[in-house]
This record gives C-alpha cells, structure tokens and sequence, in this order.
C-alpha cells in the first residue's frame, strides 16, 4: 500500500512557503468562516497523514482544548452589549465574548494542527537545504531542534527496553525503586544527549559545514509541478489579500457583531482560501487515484 506524501515530495521553498501562508492566515483572521476552514482542512491533512494517531490525539487533546480556551474567555472577557447572564459576582456573561473564545480557540487548535503537519513534512534534511547557506547555523539548529523529539522517543525505548534486560525499568520494584530506575533512565538519555550533540557538531565541523564556498549534495530539484503549485498557492493567496484590502473579510466581535457575509467577493475570497487548504489534499487524493488506476491494469 502506498504511503507516500504527496504534498510532502514537493519541493522544500513550495511546502515552506505553504505553510508559511497558511498558518499565517489561521493566526491572523478571525473570521467565523475563515476559521472554520483553517480548522476543517488542518484537521483533515493531520488525520490523512496520522490516521488513528491524529484521531486519538484529537479527541484527547485537542477537544478539551477547544472547550477549555472557549470557556476561559467568558470568565475574564465582558466586553459586547448582548448579555446572556450574570456570573456570582455580578460581572456579565455576553454573546460577544462567548463567540469570541470559541474563535480563540478555533484558531488555536488549527495552528497547533498546522504545526503537527508542518512538523512532519518539514524534515531536518530540508531545513538544512533551504538555510544552509544563507544561516548555516541557525539552520543547524532548528535541524537539531526538529529531530530533537523523535530521537530522544526512540532513544528512550532503546534505554528502556535495555534497562528492562536487567530488571532496572520503571516496571520494576516497587513506587521508590521505580522512580529511581525512572531517574537513571533519564540521566542516561540526557548523557546520550550532549554526547550526540557535541559529535555532530563536531562532525558538521570537519565536513566544512558554513565555510564559504563549500558545494552540497543535495536530492531537492525544482521542477514544472513545483512551479505549478507555487502558483496556485500565490493565486489563491492574492486573492485572500485583494479580500482583506477591500473590505470583504471585515469581521468584529465588540461591541456587537457585525461583519461580511455574503456579496459575490466574499464567496471568491473564500472560496480561494478553501481551495489553498484544500491543496495537499487534492495533490494525494490525486495520486491515490492515479496508483489505483496503475494497479488495477496490473
């Protein structure tokens, strides 16, 4: 079965660039129906490329969090002249402030879901590529920082299952003798730590990493497709912009609630920002359709 990322073989400046854009829009727009798309298609690519994962993460991290942030706002936030009720101490519950953190935490949960994309298509190997030479290090670092994480999961299995060999896991013994086994495994995983740390930059060291005029090997070329969906993302990008200067996105909260709805710019614009969240899902369900062709002649 083919598991590979379509959107995610692109090329690294288009899957920068994309993600760049639209977690600038999620954090930018709070309009109801521009969060609702931000958050519709992250959701939508974060279970495409995490299945039962993502699912699970969702409604146990996610949901809360969603639910949490909305509630928070109202206890805090009584600005808006729709009152709904009154709190204990007399301070008042208004629709404004009601709708206004469920947008905050709209918005919240579609950048961290942007991000968990963002985290698995924009690998270590890419970063170094597109920032290697204009700031070696700093791209280094955000290198080491990405990778930072998975390794340290890995590793602490590896830890684990070899502490478990000879009786010494965090399973063993019992409440003090597991917390000082816990202890012993973090203290060895944070000695791996430095010591991977301190040889690969040794290592980049001796390669040359930085010096002026040093070539690279790299796997990334920009082809057609590339160019194809650049455009597309900077077509569907100007659009939101020519939207947002000319009014069309106009959206407030407070004091009332007044904003755009309808009008036929508004349903380009829109329609444009769901066609650019939508794009990694129409590259994959695209090849989807193409390797199943291929193997069905098969």
């Amino acid at each position: 079965m083919r598991k590979r990322d379509a959107f995610a073989a692109l090329h690294p400046s288009v899957n920068l660039l994309y993600f760049v854009i639209v977690i600038g829009f999620s954090m930018w727009f709070m309009h109801p129906l521009s969060l609702a798309i931000s958050l519709f298609w992250a959701c939508t690519y974060a279970v495409y490329r995490g299945g039962r994962k993502a699912v699970r993460m969702g409604l146990l991290v996610m949901l809360p969090m969603l639910l949490f942030t909305a509630l928070l706002n109202p206890m805090f936030n009584h600005q808006g002249g729709t009152i709904l009720a009154y709190l204990p101490n007399g301070n008042p519950v208004t629709l404004e402030s009601v709708l206004y953190g469920i947008g905050a935490a709209v918005m919240l949960i579609s950048v961290i879901s942007w991000f968990s994309c963002f985290n698995g298509v924009m690998t270590s190997d890419k970063f170094v590529y597109l920032f290697g030479r204009v700031i070696p290090a700093l791209s280094l670092i955000l290198a080491m920082a990405l990778r930072l994480v998975p390794r340290f999961r890995e590793q602490i299995r590896v830890i684990s299952n070899a502490q478990k060999g000879i009786g010494r896991d965090v399973s063993n013994g019992n409440l003090l003798q597991k917390a000082k086994h816990g202890i012993h495994i973090l203290s060895i995983l944070v000695t791996w730590a430095l010591e991977n740390a301190i040889e690969t930059a040794d290592s980049m060291k001796g390669r040359g990493y930085g010096l002026p005029g040093r070539t690279a090997f790299s796997i990334f070329r920009f082809d057609r497709r590339d160019g194809g969906v650049a455009l597309y993302i900077l077509a569907c990008t100007a659009i939101v912009f020519f939207g947002v200067f000319s009014g069309a996105y106009h959206f407030r909260y407070f004091p009332t609630i007044r904003g755009q709805w309808t009008g036929a710019l508004t349903i380009v614009i829109f329609a444009a920002q769901f066609l650019l969240g939508a794009l990694p899902l129409i590259l994959n369900l695209k090849e989807d359709f193409l390797w199943a062709r291929i193997e069905s002649r098969i």
